[in-house]
């Protein structure tokens, strides 16, 4: 089993309200993105880590990314949305990656990845004829908003779970489904519109995603505790 990892980094990161994207912030004195990056090096299953970047990103170049060794390889391919990132990315390394072959797709703003994370999608997935994602059993009551930010109904959590990355597909599945189904906000979801059923493996809280400023802090914490905690 050959496993490739592949981060879709192309996006501006808005919704942060920041002047450079999102995936280059400060977190704990180094980028964003190099957290999740550091995690997919190191661990042995994964051959190669591939870095979806915008064509004309310049910021990459600043930062020196060689403590990371050799698996890293960053692709100047980033299109207007994730799903086209990572459709343009899996196209990028088809001279690279066999059909069969794994990838597993993970976000930029998701610093908090651990090695142990990793390595329980890659050994639940690993035989599963689809695929599957990392994801968390929804805990909370849900509500249906309606006009006014009012409450209509109450959703019953029964059976829903939160989507995390890393994503672990075929390449050559993965890149026939996001060709069919572009239009998605995850690979699991393009999976789905094939007519398949990926499976769902059990993570944390800890895997959290970055997507505004308070969340920055939250993930700086999370690494303090654990550099504490090694």
């Amino acid at each position: 089993m050959t496993c490739f990892a592949l981060v879709p980094a192309a996006g501006s990161g808005s919704r942060m309200g920041a002047e450079r994207p999102k995936q280059y912030l400060q977190l704990a004195g180094l980028p964003l993105i190099r957290h999740a990056l550091a995690t997919l090096c190191a661990v042995p299953a994964i051959a190669r880590v591939f870095v979806v970047l915008s064509p004309d990103d310049e910021e990459w170049a600043r930062h020196d990314w060689t403590a990371l060794g050799d698996k890293l390889m960053p692709m100047y391919c980033g299109g207007a949305t994730r799903a086209a990132s990572v459709a343009n990315g899996l196209r990028a390394a088809e001279k690279m990656v066999a059909a069969d072959d794994w990838v597993l797709v993970h976000d930029a703003a998701r610093p908090c990845l651990s090695e142990a994370h990793v390595e329980a999608l890659i050994d639940e997935v690993g035989d599963d004829e689809v695929g599957g994602l990392l994801a968390v059993p929804v805990a909370d009551t849900l509500k249906r908003a309606g006009p006014g930010n009012r409450s209509e109904a109450t959703v019953p959590r029964e059976g829903l779970w939160q989507a995390q990355t890393p994503q672990m597909f075929r390449h050559g599945l993965l890149l026939r489904a996001l060709e069919q189904a572009p239009v998605v906000t995850d690979e699991a979801s393009a999976i789905e519109a094939l007519g398949l059923r990926p499976r769902l493996v059990a993570a944390d809280v800890i895997n959290l995603k970055v997507t505004y400023p308070l969340d920055l802090q939250l993930a700086e914490w999370i690494l303090k505790q654990r550099g504490a905690d090694a």
